[in-house]
């Protein structure tokens, strides 16, 4: 069993808190109870000295957080190694599975189940998926692999399709739906962490990215209540697909923050989702799937294409099961 350690350094800005407010701001899968349990059990260093939670931060101060009692939640760990030789990994990831170690997670990520079962010293795991996204993932097995497929997605010259299963029935076009413009934070969003897809730059808060999207429909229920769209984004940014949909009217099935209502997210943290919440959702995971990927093979330059079914999970809810 891997020893779970979460270290930060201080920062100036954040110079002058008390300890237990620092942590309760930052790390927020916990309650301030919680994390004052988490004190009094001696499981926070500060300087390599046991911390208080009324301790004064300073700059470059050094905090330990001790996580080895810390249950994790259960994730689905049936992944599938579709590749392999002397550089890369590609990996058919299942949903719900992190693929780095943070929050409530450690052990339960594809990193660590990577070192685990393989005996990996370092799996470098070049494109991040959610957790609740299934699909491709490409690992690279020495710094020099990691850094020329790292370009290769900088550049814009890898080929990525998602497949994803939409409310509603999306437009069938014979050139698609395009959807050009720029993401940022949600202002009107209670969650933190949500973005918000902008059709204009002026309409954008300031910091928002470009961001590209290409959309084609696949197919629609009998009923018109959801379709199977692929995406294929022209940028890499982060929830770029979902907000993008919610945008355009068309939510990913089964998303709790870009979803019918982000309520549901909220609940979701807390634990709290009803069993109506349940049959408004659908299914328990986000339905999007990372189906495809072409790149060039780091050292050899042969062109690579890789591609993973669509799970049994989101054909069923496409055929009503």
């Amino acid at each position: 069993m891997m020893e779970r350690k979460n270290s930060v350094r201080i920062q100036p800005q954040q110079v002058g808190q008390q300890l237990l407010d620092f942590i309760s701001q930052r790390f927020t899968y916990r309650s301030r109870e919680e994390w004052q349990a988490e004190l009094t059990a001696h499981r926070f260093l500060l300087n390599d000295t046991e911390a208080r939670g009324d301790a004064v931060l300073a700059a470059g101060d050094r905090l330990v957080y001790l996580m080895d009692a810390l249950i994790e939640p259960p994730v689905a760990t049936d992944y599938t190694i579709l590749h392999e030789d002397d550089d890369l990994l590609v990996i058919d990831k299942p949903a719900p599975l992190p693929c780095h170690p943070g929050g409530r997670f450690f052990a339960h990520t594809l990193w660590a189940l990577l070192k685990e079962n393989h005996g990996f010293d370092n799996p470098r795991l070049i494109n991040r998926l959610d957790r609740e996204t299934s699909g491709l993932v490409l690992v690279a097995k020495n710094k020099a692999a990691a850094r020329l497929c790292q370009a290769q997605f900088i550049q814009h010259t890898v080929e990525k399709v998602y497949l994803v299963v939409v409310e509603g029935d999306f437009p069938d076009t014979p050139i698609g739906v395009e959807a050009i413009g720029w993401l940022g934070v949600d202002p009107e969003s209670a969650i933190r962490k949500k973005m918000r897809f902008y059709p204009t730059q002026n309409d954008a808060p300031p910091g928002a990215a470009e961001s590209s999207t290409e959309f084609h429909r696949i197919s629609t229920a009998s009923n018109g209540s959801l379709s199977l769209v692929a995406a294929k984004p022209h940028t890499g940014r982060c929830h770029q697909i979902r907000a993008t949909l919610l945008h355009l009217g068309f939510p990913v099935v089964g998303d709790k923050l870009y979803g019918l209502d982000e309520q549901l997210f909220l609940r979701f943290k807390e634990g709290h989702l009803s069993a109506t919440d349940h049959t408004l959702l659908r299914i328990p995971r986000q339905a999007l799937h990372a189906a495809s990927l072409r790149l060039n093979h780091p050292t050899t330059g042969k062109e690579l294409e890789f591609s993973a079914p669509l799970p049994s999970a989101l054909q069923g809810l496409l055929a009503g099961r």
